[in-house]
């Protein structure tokens, strides 16, 4: 990583751990949508979801008003690198989509073993099998949480991978013009 880079993604970091609720106001960037899951939780739609766009984000509310300081600070970091066009699904508006319902008692449980995974309810925690929300999609990969996002964020994996995507990061283009000063 460049030593301007670097230094963008410190500076972009140290921001970072000062999340806080709202943290930035509610800018909605152009291209950015607040969508809603508008299904049946099996695992095909689930996959629709995630491969629908080349950045997709489950968080706890929207990207204009992020309802937890880990889902600020992955809407925080992608506002940094100026992505801008990305699918944002708010669990917390579809607990279904969060999370399958709670686990069944012990009677539910045996008639449920015969049927299939496909059959069950499937939340995104099971999806992904990631157990926190956020959770972070690119080009309908699985990247990770907060900490995951945050840590390509802070080693330029990030600015890596959404070039892959197409995707130019704006870190980029603020290195450049503190090199040219």
């Amino acid at each position: 990583m460049s030593g301007s880079l670097g230094r963008a993604a410190a500076a972009a970091a140290t921001a970072l751990l000062r999340w806080g609720r709202g943290v930035g106001g509610g800018l909605r960037g152009p291209g950015v949508r607040a969508a809603g899951s508008g299904g049946s939780g099996s695992s095909e739609h689930l996959d629709a979801l995630v491969k629908k766009d080349k950045v997709v984000v489950f968080l706890k509310g929207t990207p204009e008003q992020p309802q937890c300081g880990f889902s600020n600070a992955v809407v925080q970091i992608l506002r940094l690198h100026g992505v801008r066009d990305y699918a944002a699904y708010n669990v917390l508006d579809d607990p279904q989509l969060r999370q399958a319902p709670s686990w069944p008692s012990s009677e539910q449980n045996h008639q449920m073993v015969a049927l299939s995974q496909e059959a069950r309810h499937l939340g995104i925690k099971d999806y992904s099998n990631w157990p926190t929300i956020p959770q972070v999609y690119l080009n309908g990969e699985f990247v990770g949480g907060c900490d995951i996002l945050l840590q390509m964020h802070q080693n330029g994996d990030l600015v890596e991978e959404l070039k892959k995507l197409g995707i130019r990061s704006a870190l980029l283009d603020e290195a450049k013009d503190q090199d040219s000063k």
